[in-house]
């Protein structure tokens, strides 16, 4: 037998998402998709920031992005949702409220 070298965990010279602020995004995603609204992803990752784009159509801009910023963490908030224009419409240092506007969209897609 031989010898077993254990993987690095994290690359640290890239940001990324952890495993529940990932699921939380999906879980996200997967209802858009399910309203019929959204049909695409990309994930980015650079050596400052992550980036979760969602698309309504693959040749188009993203509807929504959510960036994580850690250098950002003490000051504005490392989370940020950015529309199609690149305007950013929450910043925060919770995922959860910068998904709100997101999740306010979902309910009146899933009434109408």
């Amino acid at each position: 037998m031989g010898t077993v070298t254990p993987l690095p965990l994290a690359r640290p010279e890239q940001v990324g998402f952890d495993r529940l602020e990932l699921n939380r995004i999906l879980d996200l995603y997967g209802r858009m998709v399910a309203a019929g609204h959204w049909r695409d992803y990309a994930m980015q990752f650079e050596k400052d920031f992550a980036v979760f784009a969602a698309f309504r159509r693959a040749a188009e801009r993203p509807e929504y992005r959510i960036e994580k910023r850690p250098s950002l963490r003490n000051r504005q908030g490392m989370w940020a949702l950015v529309n199609e224009s690149g305007v950013v419409l929450k910043r925060g240092q919770e995922l959860g409220p910068v998904l709100a506007p997101v999740e306010r969209r979902l309910m009146k897609l899933v009434e109408e």
